[in-house]
């Protein structure tokens, strides 16, 4: 994993500290559904399974929510949103944390 990669995960876990964070594809998919909790974007683990990356990207193509899949397995991601198992994605409900997020995304993909 490169730098930007973990400037990102801190990035999430600051979200996951404000209580500005969907984790998991069941809750990202009703957070999406019922529309309680708006999604500025949603990031993924690269090693999902064919079945919920397309699950996610289904959802949030219809939804109109950026998906992004990151150079992050899930035990990765799970660890920077606080939690001791696997997550596979993680929705961020915060509009000042996203901007945060893609521009860490931003600076990921440039490198």
């Amino acid at each position: 994993m490169n730098e930007n990669v973990k400037k990102l995960l801190m990035t999430v876990g600051l979200g996951a500290k404000a209580r500005a964070i969907v984790f998991g594809t069941d809750q990202i998919c009703d957070a999406l559904r019922n529309g309680k909790k708006k999604l500025f974007i949603v990031i993924e683990a690269r090693d999902t399974s064919d079945n919920t990356h397309k699950k996610l990207t289904d959802k949030c193509a219809y939804y109109g929510v950026r998906l992004e899949r990151v150079d992050a397995d899930t035990s990765e991601l799970g660890h920077a949103v606080g939690k001791s198992s696997a997550v596979a994605a993680v929705g961020i409900t915060d509009a000042g944390i996203s901007r945060a997020v893609e521009i860490k995304l931003n600076e990921a993909k440039e490198k």
